[in-house]
This record gives structure tokens, C-alpha cells and sequence, in this order.
């Protein structure tokens, strides 16, 4: 671990936003998949959530990820009805990328509040179950002939547009992560292969120098 290294883990951290999110439903293609995660690390969502495909699990990363799944860890969920209500429960709006009554273009809604951002699979889109438990239904306006975009354009528009609203608020000037996040995540970022045994023995990560390096 090289101190440039730890800087960059820890300005990264610095910035990540814990109350934004995706819920991406059945999406079955891998290099969308991995899209979607390379735009989260982007906007620096730290937590992704995903319903497995009916048929096989949570698609495999690909080199579209840019290595993105080692930074934005991903949740699995049994169904997204469940997921959405689990995200609401815990404080977030879900905005639904759906076409209903209640659409409203996706630049209208507030992402300064915790916000997850529901994606469907490219052939089906959201479900109207999970569109309905939604807090609200959103649309990106389209102009051309085809009816919507491939699911990880959608996802790259609608979290820059939460980036925009966020930065203009200032909530990436002051970590967003409590010191004892920031301290554990800095660990697993530095030390991926040392972690899992800290937490197999049940112990604590030890306290890391301010370059990163290990306790002598």
C-alpha cells in the first residue's frame, strides 16, 4: 500500500453517498450490469441493490465495469416489491423508471434526499407492482422513435442529474460516511485480502497509520 494509494482510497470514501442508490430489477445483461456499477462508483453511490434474473443469479461483472464491483458493493434481494419496501423503510424515496399516469420528468424530483433509483431488465422494464409501492414514477423525455433508452444510459442520466443537485448542496464537501464507516471501509478498500480474516477470527481491523500502513 503505497501512501498515493491510500489517499486516493480515502478521498474516494470521502465523497461516497451512502443515501443514494439503484435497485436494478432482473437486469440479465451482463455488460449492462456492469455499466450501471461503473456509474454508481462514478456518482459515488456506495451500496447497489439487485432482484436477480428469474433464471440464473446476479449477472457476472464484465470488463465493462472498469472494476467497479470492487468499490460498489451489491445487495441482493428476493423480489422488488420487497426491495422497494425495505429502501422506504429505511428512509429512501424509490423513483421508478416507469411510464404511467404518475410520470413526471425524472429532473423534477428532489435527489437531495435519500433517494434509490428503480431500473427494470431491458426487455420488461419495471413492473407495474413495483412501479405502484414506488413514491414516485419517473421518465427521461424522449424525442426520436424509440420509446426509451438501454437501462444503464437511463441509470448514467438520471444518478448525474442526482450528482448535479448533490454537488450544488454541498454534500460532497463533508464525508457523508461516520468516522467508523469511513475507518472500517478504508481497511477493506487497502487490505481486500486481509479483511476476511480480521473478520473470520472475530476481530477488530487494526488502527491503520496515516499513510495506510499496518501497525509494526
Amino acid at each position: 500500500m503505497t501512501p498515493e494509494r491510500f489517499a486516493k482510497i480515502s478521498g474516494v470514501l470521502n465523497l461516497r453517498q451512502p443515501s443514494l442508490t439503484v435497485l436494478m430489477d432482473e437486469v440479465n445483461k451482463p455488460h449492462n450490469f456492469s455499466a450501471v456499477l461503473r456509474t454508481c462508483d462514478a456518482v459515488g453511490v456506495l451500496t447497489a441493490h439487485a432482484v436477480p434474473p428469474k433464471h440464473g443469479g446476479l449477472p457476472t461483472f464484465n470488463a465493462t465495469s472498469g472494476s467497479a464491483e470492487k468499490w460498489v458493493a451489491v445487495e441482493s434481494h428476493a423480489d422488488a416489491v420487497s426491495a422497494v419496501r425495505q429502501l422506504q423503510a429505511g428512509g429512501m424515496q424509490v423513483l421508478a423508471t416507469h411510464l404511467s399516469q404518475r410520470s413526471v420528468d425524472y429532473r423534477e424530483l428532489d435527489y437531495t434526499r435519500p433517494t434509490c433509483v428503480l431500473l427494470g431488465a431491458e426487455k420488461w422494464g419495471v413492473s407495474d407492482e413495483a412501479a405502484g409501492v414506488a413514491d414516485a414514477n419517473i421518465i427521461i423525455p424522449m424525442f426520436g422513435m424509440v420509446q426509451s433508452l438501454n437501462v444503464s444510459v437511463a441509470a448514467a442520466t438520471i444518478l448525474f442529474e442526482a450528482q448535479r443537485q448533490r454537488l450544488a448542496a454541498g454534500m460532497y464537501q463533508t464525508p457523508q460516511l461516520s468516522e467508523a464507516e469511513l475507518q472500517r471501509l478504508r481497511f477493506e478498500w487497502a487490505y481486500p485480502e486481509l479483511a476476511p480474516l480480521y473478520v473470520a477470527r472475530g476481530e477488530a481491523y487494526p488502527a491503520l497509520g496515516e499513510d495506510g500502513e499496518l501497525p509494526s
